[in-house]
């Protein structure tokens, strides 16, 4: 009978790809959601100032998630898991969550301010082939010719996104004679962030617990954006925090966005290998981008076609290098000892 019962529910186990694509459609779509909510804010002005600004949302949005994750994953934080955790493990952790949880969603929703919600989704594909390049020269993973083309061509496809901006953009500097976007740059900045993070997630903190990882570094990124927030800006920049029309707003960003977002990310990474997880992140732009579309009403511009292009020109070139793999070693590998997190 308990033999049955373990079938019955091994047969109903969702698979690992399945949430692995669940999360990217969240992540894809989350900056498209983030700019429309602040655009509601404005249409709600509290005091003379937007309820949902950018750093507002980060910052509670943040604040309710923690709240979630807590009531899901408090009984991770008992003496023998926490033990289990080194000294090490804490510092290599609070340097993931500078990165990924603080210095890259800051960068990020500054960028959103500043420029399209297109330019930050496609210059944001910096990311993947950072963290496959870095997979191969720090965790000695092992890739084929096509990963390797197709990472390179959408590294080149965020180029030509960021280089082929108009001049006549307002958000604009001049690096080595070649006008940059600010919003592109921070945002490109962020992707660094991301990889780095990522490489360090799978190098040192596979054994974490997720519910530990999960509240850490969102309580610890929460305390550091917030921090640096108030440094940067004053405490006036706060002064809307717990508007309760903002918190309506908070809860569901912070629940479907941080929340579900993240938990399916991690679950399916740790049932999915290294190059599944690549090539699921790949389709981030297509969906940032019809995300853009259909919430915002933004068509992308001749750069954004261009660069874009050729950043799914990239992912195609990915997945073929994928089918191509003959070992069935290869494809069963999992990262369970090499996770990496999302950050959001």
């Amino acid at each position: 009978m308990t033999k049955l019962k373990s079938s019955h529910r091994q047969s109903l186990r969702i698979p690992g790809q399945i949430y692995l694509w669940l999360a990217i459609l969240i992540f894809g779509a989350s900056s498209a959601v983030t700019r429309k909510i602040t655009e509601i804010g404005a249409q709600n002005f509290i005091g003379g100032s937007n309820p949902i600004s950018l750093c507002n949302v980060l910052f509670v949005g943040n604040l309710c998630a923690l709240i979630v994750l807590t009531a899901i994953y408090w009984r991770e934080w008992n003496k023998a898991a926490l033990k289990q955790v080194s000294a090490s493990n804490w510092f290599n952790l609070t340097i993931v969550t500078i990165l990924s949880g603080a210095l890259a969603p800051g960068l990020i929703f500054q960028a959103l301010a500043l420029t399209q919600v297109n330019n930050v989704v496609l210059v944001g594909r910096l990311e993947p082939p950072l963290i496959l390049a870095l997979s191969v020269w720090l965790l000695k993973e092992r890739v084929n010719l096509w990963e390797v083309v197709g990472a390179i061509a959408a590294f080149v496809g965020v180029i030509l996104t960021i280089a082929l901006q108009p001049p006549e953009n307002a958000m604009m500097m001049n690096v080595g004679g070649f006008h940059i976007g600010i919003g592109e740059l921070l945002a490109a900045v962020g992707g660094v962030a991301l990889a780095v993070s990522t490489i360090i997630s799978k190098k040192q903190l596979s054994q974490i617990p997720a519910g530990i990882y999960s509240i850490f570094r969102t309580a610890l990124g929460t305390l550091i954006f917030f921090g640096s927030a108030l440094v940067l800006y004053g405490s006036d920049h706060f002064m809307n925090a717990f508007s309760p029309f903002l918190w309506r707003w908070m809860f569901v960003y912070g629940v479907v966005i941080v929340v579900v977002g993240q938990s399916f990310w991690i679950r399916g990474l740790r049932a999915c290998s290294v190059s599944m997880a690549s090539l699921a992140s790949s389709f981030t732009p297509i969906i940032g981008i019809l995300a853009a579309y259909l919430i915002l009403g933004e068509v992308p511009s001749s750069a954004q076609y261009i660069g874009g292009s050729v950043i799914l020109f990239g992912i195609f070139l990915s997945q073929v290098g994928i089918l191509r793999q003959s070992s069935p070693k290869q494809e069963k590998q999992t990262i369970e000892n090499k996770i990496g997190f999302k950050g959001i």
